[in-house]
């Protein structure tokens, strides 16, 4: 058996460049949803370090202060007015701490219940417009 060509139709050049222009579009499309995608993830990571990073400062931050409150005051002799000061004056910063942070929290139940007992007026029934 001979071999048949195989019949090809003639593309049309226009066609062909749509065709071309619609896959270039698809594809910065799909192009554009990866980068800002990859850019939520990367925001999401960075603050993730900041917040961490913020994090580690603060503690530090206060760890160093307090061990060395507690050093200092460990070096110094029991009858000493300096440690006797520093030891009054970290368990009354301590103590007013936490009575501010209790103070806080009872002011937000205290918003919570008020809000709770506040009544919600049903808004009155309009009576329909009159035509003409």
């Amino acid at each position: 058996m001979p071999k048949q060509k195989e019949a090809t139709a003639p593309h049309d050049p226009l066609a062909l460049i749509g065709e071309k222009i619609e896959y270039a579009s698809h594809s910065l499309n799909h192009a554009a949803a990866n980068a800002s995608e990859s850019a939520k993830v990367a925001a999401r990571r960075v603050k993730a370090t900041a917040h961490s990073g913020a994090y580690n400062v603060a503690y530090g931050t206060a760890f160093g202060v307090v061990f060395g409150a507690v050093f200092l005051v460990e070096l110094l002799p029991e009858g000493n007015v300096f440690r006797r000061g520093f030891e009054e004056g970290a368990e009354a910063g301590f103590d007013a701490a936490i009575a501010r942070s209790a103070a806080r929290k009872s002011k937000k139940r205290a918003l919570i219940e008020a809000e709770e007992d506040l009544e919600v007026e049903d808004a009155p029934e309009t009576a329909p417009a009159a035509n003409g």
